[in-house]
C-alpha cells in the first residue's frame, strides 16, 4: 500500500485547527514546515471529499491552499534516504542512517533506516519522547511502545537498560521496519507485533508505557494503556499539540493517571503521567 502526502499552506493559527480536523478523516502523521504542514495517511484511508469539505469550511480565514500526491513505497524509501540527515538529541543521543559515519561524543548511537515508517527523531514528538526517556531509569523495566513506527523509542528503551520491550504498530511494513532496525542496533529484548490495543489482551503489566501516536488514538485507547500500568509506574504520551494537553490530562485523570510534567517543542508536546 502506498501513502498519500497532503501538503497544506496555511497560517500557523489555522494550521493547528486543520491538523485537528484532518485527524478526524484518517490522517495520523503531521510534519510542520515554514508554509504550513504535510499530513500523511495510507492510500486506502484517503478521503478526498472529506479533505475538500474541511478546506472549504476555512476558506476566507487566511491564505489557504492544499494539494496531495501519492508516494509509492519505492519513492518513499528513496526520498527518505535522500533527505535523512543525522542529528543529535539532548546532546546525548545520535540518530543516523547506516550510511552515515558513526559520531563521537554521544552516549547512545541509534541507527535507523526509516523506509515507509515514521519516527527518525527529526519530528518534534520523537525528539521530545527521547528527551523524556533519558530522565527515566529504564534498568530492568518491561516496556510497551505503542505506535512504534521505526522502533526508535523501543531501541532507546533497550539501550537505557530495559529487560523486555514490546513494540506495536498497526501497519505491517512498520512492524517489519521496526524489527529490522532493532536488529541493526543489535537489540535482543524487542518484540515487534502487528496490531492495535487488541493485541495487548492477556499481556502482563508493563513498568513503562510509551505512546507517541496522535490525540485521537490516545484518547480512544488510554483506558487500555492505564489497565496495563501498575500503581506508581510512568507513561509517556506524545503526538499532539500543546492546545490538546488539557484534553489528554482530563482523559488521563478519568483513567487514574496523574500528570507530572511535559516538554514542548514548536507547539508539540510530550507529557509524563504516573498511575495513581
Amino acid at each position: 500500500m502506498d501513502f498519500i502526502e497532503l501538503t497544506v499552506e496555511a497560517p500557523r493559527e489555522l494550521a493547528d485547527i486543520l491538523v485537528a480536523e484532518l485527524g478526524e478523516v484518517g490522517f495520523d502523521t503531521f510534519e510542520d514546515n515554514d508554509a504550513g504542514f504535510c499530513a500523511y495517511t495510507t492510500e486506502g484511508a484517503f478521503d478526498p471529499d472529506g479533505v475538500a469539505e474541511i478546506m472549504s469550511r476555512y476558506e476566507g480565514l487566511g491564505e489557504l491552499s492544499h494539494s496531495h500526491r501519492v508516494i509509492t513505497r519505492q519513492n518513499w524509501n528513496a526520498e527518505w534516504e535522500k533527505n535523512f540527515q543525522p542529528l543529535v538529541i539532548a546532546e546525548r543521543v545520535s540518530v543516523r542512517a547506516p550510511f552515515h559515519p558513526e559520531p563521537a561524543g554521544v552516549d547512545y548511537d541509534i541507527v535507523i533506516m526509516p523506509r515507509m515508517s515514521f519516527g527518525t527523531g527529526h519530528h518534534e514528538t520523537t525528539a521530545l519522547m527521547i528527551e523524556n526517556q533519558l530522565d527515566i531509569d529504564h534498568r530492568g523495566l518491561r516496556v510497551l511502545d505503542m505506535g512504534c513506527g521505526t522502533g526508535i523509542l523501543a531501541i532507546m528503551a533497550e539501550m537505557l537498560g530495559a529487560r523486555q520491550v514490546l513494540a506495536v504498530d498497526v501497519e505491517p511494513w512498520t512492524v517489519e521496519n521496526a524489527a529490522d532496525n532493532a536488529a541493526e542496533n543489535q537489540c535482543r529484548t524487542i518484540e515487534c507485533r502487528l496490531g492495535g490495543v487488541e493485541v495487548l489482551a492477556g499481556e502482563a503489566p508493563f513498568d513503562l508505557i510509551l505512546a507517541n501516536i496522535n490525540r485521537n488514538v490516545l484518547l480512544e485507547d488510554m483506558h487500555a494503556y492505564a489497565a496495563l500500568l501498575p500503581t506508581g509506574k510512568p507513561i509517556l504520551f506524545s503526538g499532539f499539540y500543546e492546545e490538546d494537553l488539557d484534553k489528554i490530562k482530563n482523559e488521563a485523570t478519568r483513567n487514574g493517571l496523574v500528570y507530572q510534567r511535559h516538554r514542548t517543542l514548536r507547539s508539540w508536546v510530550s507529557a509524563l503521567f504516573v498511575k495513581a
